[in-house]
């Protein structure tokens, strides 16, 4: 449109009313990455089904077995083994006079040769049951424990050992070795006047 003086306007042409500006579009938002799931093992993968039942066969042997072990102790019941008790030691010419500590260690006896005799002091302190040395030296026996002396023969006669040394049972067997039995003893219970067993059959030997 022009002006009055026939110049040209510099105004715009209003928009009609009612009319919608045009906005120019928005660009579409990117679709976002897609997210990949964790990977767990599926419960019906045929790798736990095996672990499964592995575990399973697992319980059931070691169930099988324990009660196969209970079941089997009451064959073999805990019984107390006794140690040997007769003992053969050799002719009585492998001894020396005197004293022979040759079967304190393995037999718990001494060898005692006096001619005409022999006989087996079983080491055992009558106080309180402690294994006696030999004294050589001194000839005689002392307790280590408690100090009780007894002479060659196993006669106390120091400290407060009550008795002499019990002598285990000897004989001869056929081909002449002695024999000797430390579940069968003889004693002397000298200080309360009692019997004298050394002199009884089988508490020694002639030689």
């Amino acid at each position: 449109m022009a002006n009055a003086d026939g110049t040209p306007s510099t105004t715009s042409a209003k928009a009609p009313a009612g009319s919608a500006v045009a906005t120019p579009p928005k660009p579409a938002a990117k679709p976002a990455a897609a997210t990949k799931p964790e990977s767990t093992p599926a419960e019906g993968t045929p790798g736990a089904g095996k672990m499964r039942r592995r575990i399973i066969w697992s319980c059931v042997w070691g169930f099988v077995v324990a009660n196969f072990l209970m079941f089997l102790r009451f064959f073999f019941p805990r019984a107390l083994f006794e140690p040997e008790t007769v003992h053969v030691i050799g002719y009585p010419s492998d001894f020396h006079i005197g004293v022979n500590e040759k079967y304190k260690q393995p037999y718990r006896i001494w060898v005692v040769k006096e001619p005409p005799r022999l006989f087996c002091i079983l080491a055992k302190c009558t106080h309180l049951g402690c294994t006696p040395d030999w004294k050589p030296a001194e000839d005689k026996f002392k307790c280590p424990c408690h100090g009780s002396g007894y002479t060659a023969e196993g006669i106390n006669f120091e400290g407060p050992a009550p008795r002499p040394m019990d002598r285990a049972h000897v004989e001869l067997s056929a081909d002449g070795q002695i024999v000797v039995d430390t579940s069968r003893l003889y004693s002397w219970f000298k200080s309360q006047g009692g019997p004298d067993h050394f002199d009884d059959p089988g508490a020694f030997i002639t030689v």
